[in-house]
């Protein structure tokens, strides 16, 4: 998993992953000092939608808002 470079020192967002047609998101929890992680897919939030989540991902800035007005409950899964 690759760390999150938080430009913005703001996001709660500890990594993520790519691959071809999704991506692995981890976030910190502040409430428990744990992790949460999901997985978005082309097929559960959209080709569009991931791919911009991999631009944001790998610029370091704008992933935790763009998945908190756009995707938020699109995950397939999470841990």
């Amino acid at each position: 998993m690759e760390i999150y470079k938080n430009l913005s020192g703001r996001e709660t967002i500890e990594g993520y992953e790519i691959g071809e047609d999704f991506i692995v998101v981890k976030f910190t929890d502040p409430s428990n000092s744990g992790f949460h992680t999901y997985k978005y897919t082309e097929q559960s939030a959209g080709e569009e939608n991931i791919e911009r989540m991999k631009e944001r991902a790998e610029e370091g800035d704008g992933l935790s808002d763009f998945i908190r007005m756009n995707v938020r409950k699109l995950y397939e899964s999470r841990e």
